[in-house]
């Protein structure tokens, strides 16, 4: 998908939003008991400390991470491109999934000596719902919407062979 370090930034920023902003909802409404429309507003408050731990967390050690994991798993010379993709998304999830988990678990549950415990609980509950989401609605919308911005960016661009 992105192919220059400035495709990879925007890839990765519209991920990590959409990511995000979906798993601190989720977590808000399982604090509440449910969801509910304040779940929404509620969820943005958390959502810029979270979102640029996320980005730093990806961009500079999961996303390189996940990618060289999920081509020793999936060869792209034989195997069909989409599960260099599914591997690559389930591999970051696996990695993220503990490490935004124990970011939330200090930053926003206050779990005093239960640290630890806390931590497993809260990773346990987002691990499904973050994978889920991953595989099933985030990574199927920013990959589309970042084709889409991809061809209009390219259309606005002037044709290389063009005289002025």
């Amino acid at each position: 998908m992105p192919k220059t370090k400035v495709q990879e930034l925007i890839f990765t920023g519209m991920m990590v939003l959409v990511m995000v902003y979906a798993m601190i909802c989720y977590n808000v409404a399982l604090n509440c008991g449910g969801m509910a429309n304040h779940v929404f507003l509620d969820a943005l408050r958390e959502l810029p400390v979270m979102a640029v731990l996320a980005f730093l967390l990806d961009f500079f050690l999961v996303g390189k991470v996940a990618k060289r994991a999920a081509l020793k798993i999936v060869n792209p010379e034989k195997d069909n491109p989409f599960l260099l993709v599914l591997g690559i998304s389930a591999v970051s999830v696996v990695c993220m999934c503990p490490l935004m988990s124990l970011a939330a678990t200090v930053l926003f549950q206050h779990p005093g000596a239960q640290v630890i415990a806390v931590w497993i609980e809260t990773t346990v509950k987002n691990f499904p719902m973050a994978l889920c989401w991953q595989l099933f609605a985030a990574g199927p919308l920013v990959r589309l919407l970042f084709r889409l911005g991809m061809k209009q960016a390219k259309g606005r661009q002037p044709a290389a062979d063009t005289v002025k």
